[in-house]
């Protein structure tokens, strides 16, 4: 009975030990966040010299959204962002479901060329194509543009590598009872595959729209016009240039940019579990 208990005490101690590493890891990762929330609410005397402010205001946001003090169009740029990555977004998802159909269901000649050809730049480093990639956007007049930003980076290929090796798993009688009835290749995949593919678009959607939407290299290089830079390539050189001197309107800036990434993650947090899961299988 007293080993029992033993076991019993020590299985306690683990668990508390555990539930202590836990709560201590939470707070550290989600320090920050709180961090960079308070500060952009608390007025200019006080930031980054009180943790907790006397009052909370919006004098930062309001100093953004009237133009900064420096013309420099914030709301613009959040748009801007909205705009470059939802049509990013809405490209690859469209060209990896199409294309992974293709892959993993279609036969053609070449396809197993390809297929490796993909993997081979799945896996090759993205940043030595950057100039050559630079130099045909200028070529063909799409420097400074919306155009620019957003055909570099419309087609991702991991989007098409997970949607193919899901289609894989799907069984080929289903596929091909729908091609006995009369279906299209189209209405296969936007009737059939599409909606059995669910939990893996919300994992690929929700994976490429955080790429795309912290992307801050190709957009500072491709755009130049304040009027046309996306919020982070804005907020990259506003805060090192005449903006120094406010750093709760650049706390402000960051908040506007993290809160669409922590509402898609709360909104189908669990559905990206679900889908990575299925991922993973």
């Amino acid at each position: 009975m007293v080993g029992y208990n033993k076991k019993i005490s020590k299985k306690k101690v683990k668990t508390i030990l555990l539930y202590v590493l836990a709560t201590t890891g939470l707070m550290v990762s989600v320090f920050p966040f709180f961090y960079l929330f308070v500060q952009s609410f608390s007025p200019w005397s006080e930031v980054d010299r009180s943790l907790i402010p006397s009052k909370l205001t919006l004098q930062s946001y309001r100093f953004l959204f009237q133009g900064a003090g420096a013309n420099k169009p914030w709301l613009r740029a959040f748009m801007n962002s909205v705009l470059v990555t939802g049509a990013c977004l809405g490209i690859s998802l469209i060209s990896g479901l199409l294309v992974g159909y293709a892959l993993s269901r279609l036969e053609f000649k070449g396809k197993k060329m390809v297929s490796e050809f993909l993997l081979f730049q799945m896996f090759y480093p993205g940043i030595i194509l950057l100039v050559p990639l630079f130099l045909l956007i200028v070529r063909v007049g799409f420097f400074n543009t919306y155009l620019g930003m957003i055909l570099p980076k419309a087609v991702n290929l991991w989007a098409i590598f997970l949607y193919s090796n899901f289609f894989l798993s799907v069984p080929k009688e289903l596929i091909e009872a729908a091609r006995l009835d009369g279906a299209s290749e189209f209405k296969i995949i936007f009737r059939i595959m599409l909606p059995l593919s669910l939990p893996i678009t919300t994992v690929i959607g929700l994976l490429l729209f955080m790429r795309r939407w912290g992307e801050l290299l190709w957009d500072m290089i491709v755009v130049q016009d304040y009027k046309m830079m996306t919020l982070n390539v804005l907020l990259a050189m506003m805060s090192r240039g005449e903006y120094q001197d406010f750093p709760g309107a650049m706390y402000a800036a960051t908040v506007i940019l993290t809160a669409p990434l922590v509402v898609l993650f709360i909104t189908f947090g669990k559905r990206l579990t679900t889908g990575i899961h299925l991922t993973l299988k």
